[in-house]
């Protein structure tokens, strides 16, 4: 168990430099990211910009560390929102039981209906382009998962002993959820947190690439791919800048996700 342990070790540290970069974006990109510069325009890289340029001869890796706090924290945001949503919905419709539980189940299977990514795209397109909106559409077709989880472990739970003691003890319904149900329900739902931010990173770089999630001239590593596409073969590294950065987090995420739920399953 100790070894698992100290085994997370380097994936979460790997997790939390990423999420740093995101946050201190604006402090450590070595050039204006929008500023623009025809005459450095499609630079392969070099020493003075490390990734080369695009188009309008910004520097590449700076668009990228600024395009981190657009997409690593606008994934971490929607994770946020869709696992409180979750939690709240599937531990009361656990808890409660008979028709609000099929309400709730129901309303989720609605969602769960559509393609993820296909239903993603017609929000995104309806409601018109923009990250705000982009984060919305992923965020109605994600926090299902996360409801029926919590369902799941809320009606694991509820009938356990200890539960049943705390109600003789006069603990109401918010006490008993808040101090023994909930403490079942966050480690699984942290471990598929975890493991959904690569998945929400891929999602809204997807939006953005096909045009209907973050708007140019901001920088996000969907929207740079896809500016840079038709340069693929005379200019590859606009393109593959933006989507080896996609590949470095999505993994990073991914792996720590792994690691901790073998600890969470080591504790059982």
């Amino acid at each position: 168990m100790i070894k698992s342990h100290r085994s997370i070790i380097p994936y979460s540290a790997a997790a939390i430099i990423v999420i740093l970069i995101s946050v201190f974006a604006a402090f450590l990109t070595p050039f204006d990211p929008y500023a623009q510069n025809l005459d450095k325009a499609l630079m392969p890289p070099n020493v003075e910009n490390l990734l080369g340029t695009d188009r309008y001869g910004r520097d590449l890796l700076s668009r990228i560390i600024m395009g981190s706090q657009t997409t690593v924290l606008g994934a971490l945001s929607v994770i946020f929102t869709v696992s409180v949503i979750g939690v709240v919905v599937g531990s009361a419709a656990g808890f409660k039981g008979g028709k609000l539980d099929s309400l709730l189940m129901r309303l989720g299977d609605v969602f769960l209906a559509f393609p993820q990514m296909v239903f993603a795209i017609f929000v995104a397109g309806v409601l018109g382009g923009g990250l705000i909106n982009a984060a919305l559409a992923v965020a109605l077709i994600a926090w299902p998962k996360y409801a029926r989880i919590a369902r799941n472990f809320t009606l694991t739970v509820k009938n356990m002993p200890y539960i049943e003691a705390a109600r003789i003890s006069g603990a109401n319904n918010f006490i008993i959820l808040k101090r023994h149900i909930l403490p079942n329900i966050l480690g699984p739902i942290f471990v598929t947190a975890a493991l959904d931010v690569g998945t929400i990173i891929m999602e809204l770089a997807g939006l953005s690439f096909l045009g209907i999630g973050a708007q140019p001239p901001t920088a996000e590593w969907g929207s740079m791919m896809s500016n840079g596409r038709s340069m693929l073969q005379t200019a590859p590294w606009v393109v593959l800048a933006p989507g080896f950065a996609i590949f470095i987090t999505v993994a990073v995420f991914n792996l720590f996700g792994d690691k901790l739920r073998d600890v969470l399953d080591s504790r059982n």
